[in-house]
C-alpha cells in the first residue's frame, strides 16, 4: 500500500489564535459557522456537524512572518454556487475580512481572503469531475479571472443566504508554505502517499483517490525557509482515511523514509519537514 486510499479526505484545521472571541466571532460571522464543540481555551467550527476549523487559544506568541514555513491558506468547499455566493457574501460583509481576490480555475471557482490574525481563506465550489481533465487526459488546472460582483449578482438565492449556517461545508484543501518543493514531494507523496496531479512555478498539488487536490505547498514566499519557530497560524493538518489498516500503511510508509511517528491507537501524528504536524485518523475514529 504506497498510496493514501481513494476515500481519503482532509479534516478540521487547527489554528492556534491569540484573541479567541474575536476569531470566532469572525469565523462565526464571516464564513457562517457554528460552534460544534467548545471548552475554555478552545472552540471548534463548522456546519451540519461538521467541523471546518479549531481555533486554540495561544496568548503571547508572535504572527508568523510572510516568509515562514506554515499556512499558505485553509480551502472550505462548498456545495454549490447559491451557497459559495451566500458564504463569500458574508465574508465580504465583515469588515474584519480582507479581499484577496476571486479565480476561476477550471476544476473550481474560488473566492480568497484573510482573517484578522493574517490566516488565509479560501471558500470555493467544485465544477462537476468530468470536466476537469485536459486534452492530455490530465487534471487541468488554471488561473483566470473571476468577476466577484457578476458571480454574486448571478448566483445569490435570497433562501440560501437566509438559510446559511444550516447548509453543508468542510475543508476541501490545505495549501501550505514550504522551504523546497523537492523535500515537500519527498514527505507528501513518497513517504505519506499523496499523488502528484499538477505542478505549477513554485508550487506542487497533490491528492488522493484523483481529486484535483487535497493539498498544495509552495515557495512563492517561503524558499528556503528553515523548520518553523512557535507562532500564531497553523497549529495541525487532519487527514482522514477510510481505515485503522491505512493509518498502519502510512506509519510503515514514514518510517519507512525515516520519520518518526506517534501513534495513540486512535490517531497517527508526524511532522512534516519543516516541523507542522500532520494528523491520520481512521474514519470511524474521527
Amino acid at each position: 500500500m504506497d498510496l493514501l486510499a481513494p476515500d481519503t479526505h482532509m479534516d478540521t484545521l487547527t489554528l492556534h489564535v491569540g484573541d479567541l472571541a474575536l476569531m470566532e466571532s469572525y469565523y462565526a460571522s464571516a464564513l457562517a459557522l457554528v460552534p460544534l464543540v467548545q471548552s475554555g481555551h478552545e472552540v471548534v467550527l463548522g456546519r451540519g456537524g461538521r467541523g471546518v476549523v479549531r481555533l486554540v487559544h495561544t496568548p503571547g506568541l508572535p504572527r508568523p512572518s510572510r516568509s515562514q514555513a506554515g499556512l499558505f491558506h485553509t480551502a472550505m468547499l462548498l456545495p454549490d454556487e447559491a451557497t459559495l455566493a451566500a458564504t463569500v457574501l458574508a465574508a465580504a460583509q465583515d469588515p474584519r475580512s480582507r479581499f484577496v481576490g476571486s479565480s476561476d480555475h477550471h476544476v473550481s471557482e474560488a473566492f480568497y481572503f484573510t482573517d484578522p490574525e493574517g490566516n488565509g481563506i479560501e471558500l470555493y465550489r467544485d465544477r462537476p469531475r468530468l470536466g476537469w481533465l485536459g486534452p492530455d487526459g490530465r487534471i487541468s488546472m488554471s488561473t483566470e479571472h473571476l468577476d466577484p460582483n457578476a458571480y454574486l449578482t448571478t448566483h445569490l438565492q435570497e433562501s440560501v443566504v437566509a438559510g446559511i449556517t444550516g447548509s453543508e461545508a468542510a475543508v476541501g484543501h490545505i495549501h501550505l508554505q514550504v522551504g523546497d518543493l523537492d523535500v515537500a514531494e519527498r514527505f507528501f507523496v513518497d513517504a505519506l502517499g499523496f499523488e502528484i496531479t499538477t505542478r505549477y512555478p513554485g508550487a506542487l498539488f497533490v491528492s488522493a483517490g484523483g481529486y484535483h487536490h487535497h493539498m498544495a505547498m509552495n515557495v512563492w514566499n517561503s524558499a528556503g525557509a528553515p523548520a518553523r519557530a512557535a507562532t500564531l497560524g497553523l497549529g495541525e493538518v487532519a487527514i482522514t482515511v477510510p481505515s485503522r489498516e491505512d493509518v498502519e500503511a502510512a506509519a510503515e510508509r514514514l518510517r519507512h523514509h525515516g520519520h518518526e511517528v506517534a501513534d495513540d491507537g486512535r490517531t497517527l501524528r508526524v511532522a512534516d519537514p519543516w516541523g507542522s504536524s500532520v494528523a491520520l485518523t481512521p474514519a470511524a475514529a474521527a
